[in-house]
């Protein structure tokens, strides 16, 4: 802009100076004397000058500057730098690339320093399914070898010429290499994220190189539940020609490295697939695909719900059968134990009944051993011999006990004596000592 004006005061300035020498009277070229005419010159040279020493360099903006004498330098920071009448070439630390899919006449949003937009285009997938794919990159420049990115800025002159040149190109060629590899029904399947990986590592580390190969299109297929599995032979299979990457001896990816971001000393900061705009017949298939995985996914939980109902009634039977069992078990553990205590306490009793029965043996023969030590003593007594006052005492008790049991003694009303010998007392003496005897037994 100052150029501009400095370039338009040095023409009003050198205009007026001949106008005025020419036309001697005009109302406007009168208030133009000399002086101001060689003012305007002046100022506008000044301003030109100005311009071409200085810039002001923007935040988020690297610059090549290229000098009249022939050197390079790369200037990184925000401010007014000076670039002695060279050419300085911006370029945006990071630049977003987007392809946009338009659809209800929407208009594509403009594009500026840094953001390029333009209309998704149609590609085919390998399958022969076409789709509008949208995209969007982020691609960085390499701003810490400043050699690279002077060789860089020196061999692309400009960004637009960098994006639309380069790397919009290397954009097309990874798409088209992706949707080589892949169907479109793959994609919808699961595969969205492999497509995303393909694309983004094809322009970072260069382009894939693709071979054919022949697939056996009808394969047999083995089906089924949690319950049953079935092989399914499909006929006579047909081959179908798809692509894959190719791979070197060693195994690795081959690349076709001819034209890579790489180069340039570009970074990807970010590629992946926004939206896919399939054509109308795979729309329609699509729909009918997802009405028929919808049937069959319905069919096979009503098929699981039943199986898992079956399952639920033999769980149930088992349940009753095993509380059945602890019932009856706990029912024989009860008798079992009852039976047990009986058995115990019977025992017990038995124990109880010998011990007592012992118990009154030993009293009985206590009972003896204490009549056997008292007739053992009066006896050491009597053959010890005793005082006459013990001796009288001991017969007076021995008179009055023989006079008692002689008052109770029951002896024969009749009985016959006679003898030979003339003892006839003998016989009476024997009966009542036998009477004693038996009394003193019994009392003992």
């Amino acid at each position: 802009m100052l150029t501009f004006l400095g370039i338009l005061l040095i023409i009003i300035g050198l205009l007026t100076l001949i106008l005025k020498s020419i036309i001697k009277k005009d109302g406007f070229l009168n208030w133009f004397t000399t002086n101001r005419s060689i003012q305007f010159t002046l100022l506008g040279i000044l301003l030109s000058i100005i311009t071409g020493m200085f810039f002001y360099a923007e935040a988020g903006t690297a610059y090549a500057v290229q000098f009249v004498s022939g050197g390079d330098k790369m200037i990184t920071t925000q401010g007014l730098k000076l670039k002695w009448w060279g050419r300085i070439i911006p370029l945006s630390y990071e630049t977003s690339i987007k392809d946009v899919i338009l659809k209800d006449d929407v208009e594509l949003p403009k594009s500026s320093q840094g953001i390029y937009n333009r209309k998704a285009q149609k590609w085919e997938f390998s399958d022969a399914i076409k789709a509008e794919i949208s995209t969007s990159v982020i691609v960085g420049v390499n701003i810490n070898d400043e050699k690279v990115f002077l060789n860089m800025a020196d061999r692309n002159r400009s960004e637009s010429k960098l994006i639309y040149g380069r790397v919009l190109p290397n954009i097309d060629a990874a798409i088209k290499n992706t949707c080589k590899l892949m169907d479109a029904q793959d994609y919808i399947s699961g595969q969205a994220s492999d497509f995303d990986r393909y694309f983004r590592d094809q322009l970072e580390n260069g382009m894939y190189q693709v071979e054919q190969y022949y697939e056996s299109e009808n394969t047999n297929e083995i089906v089924g539940d949690t319950t049953t599995i079935r092989k399914i032979n499909v006929g006579k299979s047909s081959k179908q020609k798809k692509f894959r990457i190719k791979r070197n001896s060693d195994g690795s990816i081959a690349r076709d490295n001819s034209n890579t971001l790489k180069q340039y000393g570009l970074k990807i900061y970010q590629a992946q697939v926004t939206g896919i705009d399939w054509e109308e017949s795979f729309d329609e298939r699509l729909d009918l695909q997802k009405n028929e995985v919808a049937q069959t996914q319905l069919e096979k939980q009503q098929a699981e719900r039943e199986y898992y109902r079956a399952k639920k009634e033999v769980a149930k039977g088992e349940s009753e059968k095993a509380k059945e069992r602890a019932r009856l078990e706990k029912i024989q553990i009860q008798q079992t134990i009852e039976a047990e205590t009986q058995a115990k306490v019977a025992g017990f009793n038995l124990i109880k009944e010998k011990k007592q029965y012992e118990v009154e043996q030993f009293k009985a023969k206590s009972k003896k051993v204490a009549a056997d030590a008292q007739y053992y003593e009066n006896a050491k007594l009597v053959s010890a011999g005793l005082t006459p006052q013990e001796r009288a005492e001991w017969e007076y008790k021995t008179a009055v006990g023989v006079a008692k049991e002689i008052k109770d003694l029951k002896l024969p009303s009749t009985y016959i004596e006679g003898s030979k010998d003339g003892n006839s007392g003998n016989l009476l003496q024997s009966l009542i000592g036998a009477e004693l005897a038996k009394k003193m037994m019994e009392k003992k």
